[in-house]
């Protein structure tokens, strides 16, 4: 069990412009720069190899109403990639935690909602058995870890748009460490798909 239990991973999933902002500066909601890339190959191979190997997925609770209120769409959607039904399968029936003050109740399925730091949580979760911890897009929750050091594995797709402003992944002060690379994949528009572990 005790194997089972330190091999819990957090791991993070974040779209990136190539000037570094993870949204527009006009309107954050606004992930229409991401789709032309989200579709290709690349992008739905590289979430399909970050679900497989997760049993937990770790929201805030924008990205919760976002994601489950298009996701679960696209099972049995006519010329749906299966990679997308994959995925879409996966985040439905798989555990939901949701980071949130505001919601009393989870209006999904297999979701809890926890109002607590981001941090005590995955300190949580990684005290139970079970696979990877899942950070889907949730940029407030990835913030947070990083800043506690609590990110095993940082996955990004770089998406070849300047955004020319907005909120950035990376901020003055992330504690000093090192990681290393774990994979990379260029795709079609120039997209890349990079996974980082953390050296501990």
């Amino acid at each position: 069990m005790t194997e089972q239990t330190a091999g819990r991973r957090v791991v993070t999933n974040l779209a990136l412009s190539l000037d570094g902002h993870y949204a527009a500066p006009d309107n954050p909601l606004d992930m229409s720069w991401v789709m032309p890339y989200a579709v290709s190959d690349v992008a739905r191979d590289h979430l399909t190899s970050l679900w497989e190997p997760a049993t937990t997925a770790l929201l805030g609770r924008v990205n919760a109403e976002g994601f489950l209120g298009f996701w679960p769409t696209v099972i049995g959607m006519e010329g749906a990639d299966p990679r997308d039904e994959g995925f879409a399968r996966w985040l439905v029936d798989t555990d939901k935690v949701v980071l949130s003050s505001t919601l009393d109740q989870a209006p999904w399925e297999r979701a809890t909602i926890v109002d607590k730091p981001a941090a005590e949580v995955v300190g949580d979760l990684k005290a139970t058995e079970g696979g990877d911890i899942l950070v889907l897009s949730s940029a407030s929750v990835i913030k947070a870890l990083l800043a506690s050091d609590k990110v095993d594995r940082l996955a990004l797709t770089i998406f070849p748009v300047f955004l020319g402003g907005g909120p950035r992944l990376f901020d003055d002060g992330l504690p000093a460490g090192q990681w290393t690379l774990v994979s990379q994949a260029a795709g079609e528009h120039g997209t890349l798909a990079l996974v980082y572990d953390r050296v501990r």
